[in-house]
């Protein structure tokens, strides 16, 4: 089993894992769409984490990273992460393209959020989504760390990968950020 990271997950691995590789999927968009009561925000003031929504360009991708998981730890791993991602995500199968060209592309599980689960945010300016992420903490930390590790977490896999949105919303949080 292959389980696929583009949030937390590229930086912060929590679970066992045999492998890992680089590499993107595609005709998704990564986007700060879903609200976090429980790792990045708290009921009361939640944060903002990403999830993929669906790219009217089927060729779009969202680099990250695919872990594979020994047989021996499917149940351990997917029981982990499926608590892990309990607020609003499910799994779903896509085709993994790695960056190493000599590996053919494989199915992966991901964790998806979709519109109708009761934490997702949807849609709003660059500008009031860096309000939100600037003002939110969680058991897991600040919101902004999250945007920064995963600005940095890109910049280091996958060089001149196009996400403006991460990028863009990493430089509102830097304008606003005070501390």
């Amino acid at each position: 089993m292959w389980v696929f990271g583009y949030g937390s997950l590229v930086w912060k691995v929590d679970f066992k894992y045999e492998s890992k590789t680089v590499g993107y999927i595609k005709g998704y968009l990564r986007r700060f769409y879903q609200h976090s009561i429980d790792h990045r925000g708290v009921p009361e003031k939640p944060g903002r984490v990403v999830t993929l929504i669906p790219s009217k360009e089927h060729n779009t991708e969202v680099w990250g990273v695919a872990y594979k998981i020994a047989n021996q730890d499917i149940e351990s791993v997917t029981k982990h992460l499926d608590y892990r991602e309990k607020n609003g995500y499910s799994k779903k199968t896509v085709t993994f393209y790695p960056k190493d060209i000599k590996i053919e592309p494989f199915e992966i599980t991901l964790y998806v959020a979709t519109k109708e689960n009761e934490s997702f945010a949807g849609p709003a300016s660059i500008e009031d989504i860096a309000k939100q992420v600037v003002s939110c903490t969680g058991p897991s930390g600040s919101n902004k760390e999250y945007v920064y590790q995963l600005a940095d977490a890109m910049r280091q896999i996958a060089m001149g990968a196009n996400d403006e949105h991460l990028f863009a919303l990493e430089r509102a949080v830097k304008q606003l950020d005070t501390d």
